[in-house]
């Protein structure tokens, strides 16, 4: 690395414009991240780039605001266009373009799944200088909307692999597979039979905590959900089941601090920045070891501290060693007095009960998968006239 890359301690130092400077600053930005450090002043030569940093440590602006500042020198409509594995980082990428050009009057244009295309081409119509969107949408847009093209774009982020770039610089501000040194991580082996009661222990000893818990599937999401909310805790899920309108709702009540528990699948593990996140909890164990390094990327974020337990169960031995294996550390384990969180057994077990029973009674898995009684559930979740689940539940302890 050359050394005047080692010794930028600002935006100014890195060449970036006082515009830009003021919007990081707006931000909370004060200082440049080490990815940024080192992906910004590659970006203002025009070098292809592949970028390699954890969760949490400024991607988004080690691009955007190259971006942005050569958008300033040469201001057009389809400048850049940045292509999102998922909806909610689509939204997120967007959001963060908008506040950084905010002062000089930047456009963005999302186009993803979930939401009418007769209002994302109402908004290419305008022409944006940003276009950031999922891959299938972006494809249907360019086939089907009229005026609409990427022959202008002079910049494309995504993930690519090498050859398809011209000699990319490739910047390594972290291991592939690292978690950040401010994440406290922790396991707990447990008989599966009494998972649901580490569970509702483990948020209810950190009940002032805001918390991510992860679960293998959109029907565990719901049902725990339910369990927790009979319980007393402000749990509300999120899963790919659900309409694109109430996946936002939920988030949007998750980072208001309205619910401080969201029970969600791994659509929920990749780039949704949510700074507040005080601890995530592997519910189910991810198959893929991958995934276990972005399920705990959602809290300890930009320098911040956080807490990452992980319940480990009989059958989960395997995957675990795996996961260890890859983040090269033994987790410290979760210290708790077992005949203490067994003294919630039956009221655990009783909340998951009425929890299954009214499941059931909209219509289980069947509708749930897309039909009106899944949406009138979480409706009720999100305030709606429809249910009661919107009142304040009874306590876990009396």
């Amino acid at each position: 690395m050359e050394e005047s890359k080692e010794e930028a301690k600002s935006f100014k130092e890195l060449g970036v414009s006082d515009q830009l400077i003021e919007a990081c600053d707006n931000l909370g930005w004060k200082t440049p991240s080490k990815i940024q450090v080192e992906a910004i002043p590659h970006a203002f030569e025009g070098k292809d780039l592949i970028g390699l940093a954890q969760t949490g440590s400024g991607k988004t602006g080690a691009f955007a605001i190259p971006i942005l500042q050569a958008l300033l020198d040469s201001p057009h409509a389809f400048y850049a266009c940045v292509l999102s594995p998922t909806r909610e980082l689509a939204i997120q990428i967007a959001e963060q373009f908008e506040a950084l050009g905010s002062g000089v009057g930047v456009k963005c244009a999302v186009l993803v799944g979930g939401i009418g295309p007769v209002q994302q081409s109402i908004a290419l119509g305008k022409r944006p200088h940003i276009v950031v969107a999922t891959p299938g949408r972006l494809l249907d847009h360019l086939a089907n909307t009229k005026g609409f093209s990427l022959r202008t774009i002079k910049y494309l982020v995504k993930k690519l692999q090498r050859a398809c770039l011209r000699n990319p610089v490739k910047i390594e501000a972290a291991s592939k597979y690292s978690t950040v040194d401010t994440l406290k991580q922790q396991f707990r082996f447990l008989p599966a039979k009494y998972k649901d009661c580490y569970l509702v222990y483990i948020l209810a000893e950190k009940s002032g905590s805001t918390s991510m818990v992860f679960t293998r599937t959109c029907d565990a999401t719901r049902l725990l959900a339910l369990m927790l909310r009979n319980l007393g805790l402000r749990a509300i899920p999120i899963s790919g089941q659900m309409t694109q309108e109430n996946r936002f709702g939920a988030l949007n009540k998750f980072k208001a601090g309205e619910c401080n528990i969201l029970i969600c699948t791994d659509v929920a593990s990749r780039g949704i920045d949510i700074p507040s996140v005080d601890m995530v909890i592997n519910y189910d164990i991810p198959t893929n070891s991958k995934d276990y390094i972005h399920r705990v990327g959602r809290t300890a974020r930009a320098g911040r501290s956080g807490v990452a337990i992980s319940l480990v169960n009989q059958y989960d031995v395997e995957w675990y060693i795996q996961i260890e294996k890859l983040i090269a550390k033994k987790l410290a384990e979760y210290p708790a007095n077992e005949e203490e969180v067994l003294l919630l057994l039956e009221r655990v077990t009783e909340a998951k009960r009425i929890s299954q029973m009214k499941i059931k009674e909209s219509g289980g898995k069947r509708k749930h998968r897309g039909g009106d009684d899944a949406d009138e559930e979480i409706d009720r979740y999100l305030g709606g006239k429809k249910g009661k689940l919107s009142k304040k539940p009874k306590r876990i302890y009396d």
